[in-house]
């Protein structure tokens, strides 16, 4: 058995064993005892603010810490202790993530709300006991956090029945609506039904009970006339030392598009209003800091005065002054004065709000106000209590809706309505037909003008999702303007706490890369392109406005500098769905940065691609479709896109639920192989015998499901999912060919390869959809020396000499494409054969990229008639491009940059 050379990331997680002690010192004896005693260096585990300063408020969070190979054990009673030292907030911890060896890879940290300082440090050690418990009982789950006491039923209607407050019932009858319409908007004549529904909650889950955090998930449909439809989960999230829950609402669209249209879609609560009404108070935050608030029934601007005191007092939401001494004209005249009932402020695109308000029902709506981007907060209540609701990423999800209904009565309602109702009706239909192409042929003409594959029937929208984040507060009065606009701030950017990039990569996580460094002339050449590429990516979104509901989280595929426009309505060069990684792309660059704008962009992206672009139930579930105009449009239904690699990093950084739902769904995705023809378009030999297995490449296909099967392994510790893993290289590594024969007949009952593997063949996909990376990290996982061979021959190969490629394979198979990008492969080689003529010639292979040999890349402007808007205009930009581009410098940089210098000095790239 041959044995691999050290890897940086094992000399890494070798080296700083046991100097974790310093900051661990409750775990020394454990750490000394698996390393052998030996003394390193290693930061310590610092906590910072992802934007880099402490927020104005902060309702708890959670983040995950890796931990070097062998440094770190769960103890026998599997309990972690952990503290961020004396007078910090209490914090909850547990295990996240597994190395091969038993000791832990990822652990997880809930922190509880409360005053933020600059940043904490994690050690070993009790922390202070929280405030959250959870008793569950016949027919419901009662959470207590602090003051509050959160009811929440096991079946029904509600997610939570009430919220108690200091012995007062602040908010109620919390739950999901949605409302149906049987057809599309009418354009001129004709009408439409639509039908109410609200949430049939059919289970519980409690994942956590305190005490710092509690967590329980609700899973159920909606429900009308006996009709069960969209299918929900929705988590709750309880922190000590907040006065709030957090929800996250995921749900799949599972109707017919041709008559199941989503008028409305939203999360409402009752809202009991027991103060007079010129104690009731409405607010929504408006633009930037601002805050919009009025009481039910005003006493300011009348036509008589009543009095600074009451005026002051109802503008700041307080109870007014004894009535008996305010002016005898108004104390008679208020019975006179309007009781404003209803109000809506709506962002039905994103760059537009209006605001409105009525007495009541039946009553004409008033114009109060309008703006820009709004933050996406609304308060209903009084002077005893209320609810502040807030929906996260309220602009750029429009057309999006917070309404509070019936505030003048007794009881109001307050609702956030993901989809508002005052928009058309989501029309999940394809955007097109047949249009001719009902034969294969034609189909594949088709495909050769616009880049889209369509055929009848796999174009469908049915069984895609959504993911939405919301937070509701329960309030003892009506929160000050201040109060509420940072409680908005709190919604529209969360408080996060993140590690500083150098103390990730000292754990030896997530492959090759490295934190950036610009300290040679060559590096901050290359350092410089990776910035103007993000910061480009970032300007798009606002500039051609990459919002809405299902769309807000992808990117572009192609640019048509014609039109100035991406090629939004050109078939398969529209939305991009993940195409050669671009998820991957901005996770490493977040990893190696630490940029807040980074993660933020990678956050959305992997909140859309997991949902929007897989399907979740249905005969497609588990596979997601390819670039198009609709992000279902494309009828090639693909692991590539639905691949756990492009998830796997934000859940370890946030140990985020629903992401590791979406991974664990892709479990048995492989099955689906023998059901889903993901080749079809390809020709097919005339005759050939039908098989029991699935032909299936090594990379998009094989790579692409690797990436679950390592997270569940990591995540659990369960063998299997690593032996599934091991008999796909083994597999490989028995073929003739091996790597090089890029795909063969796939056992999913086996997860193995079957065949000769006699024939070889490149494909320049092979390489672009997450296997390098996968790869870069198993084979520090698992030692399969057969394997690691075949895999390192390969990405030596590929961009080898023709004669080279004759010599090995007795031909040249042709194939072999983006040999600037594919050039990573041969820094890997390079890097574990300790080979230094062979990394030099992966930095001249990179070199030949047109970012790198035209010179420097600038945005131009591009304004006047010629453009909607004024726009930065970056030449000859491709999402493939970038994102490959990306991967291949961040990973050459990690693996070949001791030759790097040398190599720019001789390319003529730096002095």
């Amino acid at each position: 058995m041959t044995t691999s050379p050290l890897s940086r990331r094992r000399f890494l997680q070798s080296a700083t064993a046991t100097s974790i002690l310093a900051s661990l010192p409750g775990f020394s004896q454990a750490i000394t005892a698996n390393t052998g005693g030996k003394s390193a260096p290693v930061t310590d585990t610092a906590l910072r603010w992802l934007d880099g300063k402490a927020p104005a408020r902060f309702d708890g969070a959670t983040l995950g810490v890796p931990w070097p190979r062998g440094t770190l054990r769960l103890p026998a009673n599997r309990t972690l202790h952990f503290t961020l030292g004396v007078g910090a907030p209490a914090m909850q911890s547990w295990p996240l993530a597994y190395w091969p060896d038993g000791s832990l890879k990822w652990t997880a940290h809930a922190i509880a709300g409360g005053t933020p300082a600059a940043g904490w440090n994690l050690n070993a050690g009790a922390s202070a006991g929280g405030t959250v418990s959870v008793k569950r009982s016949t027919g419901q789950v009662v959470v207590t956090a602090g003051d509050v006491v959160w009811t929440v039923p096991t079946t029904g209607e509600h997610l939570v029945a009430s919220a108690v407050r200091a012995g007062r019932v602040t908010m109620q009858n919390l739950k999901l609506v949605a409302l149906r319409q049987d057809g599309p908007d009418p354009e001129t004549a004709g009408s439409v039904a639509r039908q109410p529904f609200t949430s049939k909650v059919t289970g519980v889950t409690v994942e956590q009970s305190g005490p710092v955090r509690a967590v329980l998930k609700l899973d159920g449909t909606h429900s009308a006339d006996g009709r069960d439809w969209l299918p929900f989960s929705v988590r709750l999230y309880f922190y000590a030392g907040s006065d709030s829950v957090r929800i996250v609402h995921s749900f799949i669209y599972d109707g017919a598009p041709e008559r199941d249209f989503i008028r409305g879609l939203g999360v409402t609560a009752q809202v009991p209003m027991t103060n007079e009404s010129h104690d009731r108070h409405v607010r929504f935050a408006g633009e930037g800091v601002g805050i919009w608030g009025e009481a039910v029934r005003p006493v300011t601007g009348l036509r008589r005065d009543p009095g600074q005191a009451y005026k002051d007092a109802q503008v700041a939401g307080r109870a007014l002054p004894p009535l008996a001494g305010m002016a005898k004209p108004v104390q008679e005249g208020l019975q006179w004065i309007p009781e404003w009932g209803d109000f809506s402020l709506a962002q039905l695109a994103p760059d537009g709000f209006t605001l409105k308000k009525r007495t009541k029902p039946g009553r004409a709506w008033i114009d109060a106000n309008a703006g820009t981007r709004a933050k996406g907060l609304v308060y209903a209540g009084g002077a005893a209590g209320g609810v502040v609701l807030g929906l996260k990423d309220f602009w750029q999800r429009a057309p999006v809706q917070l309404a509070v209904r019936n505030a003048a009565t007794p009881m109001a309602d307050v609702t956030a309505w993901l989809w508002s109702p005052s928009a058309p009706a989501m029309d999940m239909r394809s955007y097109r037909g047949e249009d001719g192409m009902d034969t294969h042929a034609e189909q594949i003409a088709g495909l050769n003008i616009t880049y889209e594959d369509y055929e009848a029937g796999w174009d469908a929208a049915t069984g895609v999702a959504r993911t939405s984040e919301l937070l509701l507060w329960v309030t003892g009065g009506t929160p000050s303007h201040a109060t509420l606009s940072a409680m908005a701030e709190q919604v529209a950017n969360p408080a996060r706490l993140v590690l500083a990039p150098q103390r990730i990569h000292q754990c030896g996580v997530f492959g090759d890369w490295d934190p950036v460094d610009t300290g040679t002339p060559a590096r901050r050449l290359i350092e410089d392109r990776l910035t103007v590429q993000l910061d480009q990516y970032l300007r798009e979104v606002e500039q051609h406005r990459w919002y809405g509901f299902w769309h807000y989280g992808d990117v572009m595929h192609s640019y048509d500098t014609d039109r100035h426009m991406w090629r939004y309505d050109i078939g398969g060069y529209a939305w991009d769905n993940s195409e050669l990684s671009t998820d991957l792309w901005l996770w490493y660059s977040y990893l190696r940065t630490g940029r807040a704008d980074l993660f933020r962009l990678a956050e959305a992206m992997t909140r859309h691609t997991g949902e929007v672009d897989v399907y979740h139930l249905g005969r497609f579930k588990g596979f997601g479709t390819r670039h198009g105009v609709q992000h279902w449009s494309d009828s090639s239904k693909q692991p590539r896109v639905s691949n756990a690699a492009y998830r796997r990093i934000y859940y370890f950084l946030t140990a985020d639920e629903r992401v590791g739902d979406l991974m664990r769904e892709l479990l048995g995705s492989d099955a689906g192989l023998a059901n889903v023809d993901i080749s079809r378009k390809l020709r097919k030999q005339a005759g050939a015998p039908k098989s029991e297995f699935i032909d299936a490449s090594f990379g998009t296909v094989w790579g692409s499901l690797v990436a679950a099967w390592l997270a569940e392994w990591e995540r659990t510790g369960d063998t299997r999912w690593r032996d599934r893993i091991v008999a796909g290289m083994r597999s490989i590594a028995a073929l003739e060919r091996q790597w090089f024969a890029a795909g063969a007949p796939y056992d999913h009952r086996t997860g193995t390869f079957r065949g000769p593997g006699d024939k070889a063949s490149f494909s320049n996909l092979n390489g672009v959809f997450g296997v390098v990376e996968m790869n870069a990290e198993l084979l520090t996982l698992v030692d399969e020396p057969a394997y690691r061979k075949a895999w390192i021959q390969y990405c030596r190969t590929y961009n080898a000499p023709k004669e080279d490629i004759v010599a090995l394979l007795g031909r040249d198979p042709g194939g072999r494409g983006m040999s600037d990008t594919n050039s990573r492969m041969t820094a890997y080689a390079a890097y574990q054969l300790r080979d230094r003529a062979l990394a030099l010639r992966g930095w001249r292979e990179f070199f030949q990229s047109d970012w790198l040999k035209n010179g420097p890349a600038r945005p131009h402007r591009i304004d006047g008639p010629a453009v909607l808007r004024p726009l930065a205009e970056l030449s000859g930009i491709s999402t493939n491009g970038s994102a490959q581009w990306g991967l291949a410098a961040i990973q050459h940089l990690a693996l070949g940059g001791d030759s790097l210098d040398e190599a720019a000095r001789a390319a003529g790239l730096v002095p």
